[in-house]
């Protein structure tokens, strides 16, 4: 008889969790899915595409349902967890149903930060995380509005493109004196904002909300040096927090996120977590890759495997307003590092890698990001770069050539 497991969360790590485990331990478990959106698993990071309408809402979806219902995977989407007894080893929904489990996974993810600015409960204040938002948006954009996105990380350069494309007039505010500071250096921040601003988008760093203004819905954005900024929607995209509340009914160990081993479990035998919403070795990433590399060893694991998962180089390669940005590991160059910079501003390409002991650990690629993954696997692979140093920041096909030619002498 299938041994009972039960997945908390009906996004992208749980995806790529039942993937995994399916091709690894088919029929082993009787797999449930229990999702709070009201669709299946999709693709979280084009939210911002299916703003701008350039990809249609049903184009976003991980699997359809044949797919889960080949594996023999339950999938409650629509069906919000209340609790967790651990007990009776029971999840309960909204519904007042409960389901058993033999093992329990938390794919929570995150929630977005609203923060305690004042009149932050004024219609048209709101966050930019699932398609619902997106689907208010649009709405919204679509009126011309006047749109404010609070924050210039990823996910505020993102809500800022979409509306624009939407039709809205965009101001983005930015605490931080360059966006995407957790990504991008100084120089690559920079030409960020040049390339946002030249698409009739309005950028504001070092920039601090004061308040929310309107009767019962926004009308301006106050900011504490005095300006004010006409608000028609306001896009609180300041960050992101691990979702750990129904985590806390099961009584595991949670710091900033559910705490985690090497082995994804928690310091409850028979329950795990994966993706955004777990913490291992002190930290949480909000990022889809080391989430996939989660349920990959998560996979290994239940399906009788010994894996364990080191932590993850952070890396981003995505298409932020329409530009190709790329950024991993130590992209600012610690002490002791050397910087190798490589500029064309009439092509819009910069690039600089950060090189430490002969290895590359660092790297930040702005409009030409074709060999990112490449650098990312040097920077994890530890390589000496010593023999195509010279040539490193031209690119993979370069490099390598110099690399064969040198062994060949």
């Amino acid at each position: 008889m299938s041994e009972p497991l039960v997945i908390i969360g009906n996004g992208m790590a749980a995806a790529k969790l039942v993937e995994k485990l399916s091709a690894r331990a088919l029929g082993r478990y009787a797999v449930a899915v229990i999702g709070e959106e009201p669709q299946l698993a999709y693709n979280r990071v084009l939210l911002s595409s299916v703003l701008a309408n350039d990809v249609a809402q049903g184009d976003v979806e991980l699997k359809p349902k044949r797919w889960w219902r080949d594996r023999g995977v339950t999938v409650l989407y629509g069906h919000a967890a209340t609790s967790v007894d651990r007990g009776i080893r029971r999840v309960k929904l909204a519904s007042g149903a409960t389901i058993p489990y033999s093992k329990l996974v938390f794919a929570t993810g995150s929630r977005p930060i609203v923060l305690p600015i004042p009149g932050r409960d004024l219609a048209g204040v709101m966050t930019f995380r699932d398609l619902r938002d997106v689907e208010m948006l649009k709405q919204a954009g679509a009126k011309a509005c006047n749109a404010v996105v609070i924050g210039g990380g990823l996910l505020g350069l993102e809500a800022a493109y979409g509306l624009a494309k939407a039709g809205a007039k965009v101001t983005v505010i930015h605490l931080m004196d360059r966006l995407m500071e957790r990504q991008l250096d100084a120089e690559a921040a920079a030409m960020l904002k040049a390339q946002v601003e030249a698409k009739g988008i309005e950028v504001l760093l070092s920039a601090e909300t004061a308040q929310f203004v309107g009767d019962r819905h926004v009308t301006r954005v106050d900011l504490k040096d005095g300006r004010s900024i006409p608000a028609d929607i306001v896009v609180m995209a300041a960050g992101i927090a691990p979702n750990v509340a129904l985590a806390r009914t099961a009584g595991v160990s949670i710091n900033r996120g559910i705490v985690v081993d090497a082995q994804m479990q928690t310091d409850i035998s028979g329950i795990y977590a994966i993706g955004e919403c777990a913490e291992y070795n002190g930290r949480c990433v909000g990022l889809v890759e080391p989430a996939y590399e989660q349920a990959s060893v998560l996979a290994d694991n239940l399906s009788g495997a010994d894996a364990a998962y080191v932590g993850s180089i952070p890396a981003t390669n995505l298409k932020v307003t329409g530009v190709n940005v790329f950024s991993a590991g130590d992209f600012l160059g610690a002490p002791g590092t050397e910087q190798i910079y490589l500029r064309d501003r009439g092509l819009g390409v910069y690039k600089k890698l950060v090189i430490a002991n002969d290895k590359l650990v660092g790297a930040v690629l702005f409009g030409d990001t074709a060999d990112g993954l490449w650098y990312l696997d040097l920077i994890r692979s530890g390589v000496s770069t010593d023999r195509f140093r010279n040539e490193l920041a031209f690119g993979r096909a370069l490099a390598e050539r110099s690399n064969n030619l040198d062994m060949a002498a």
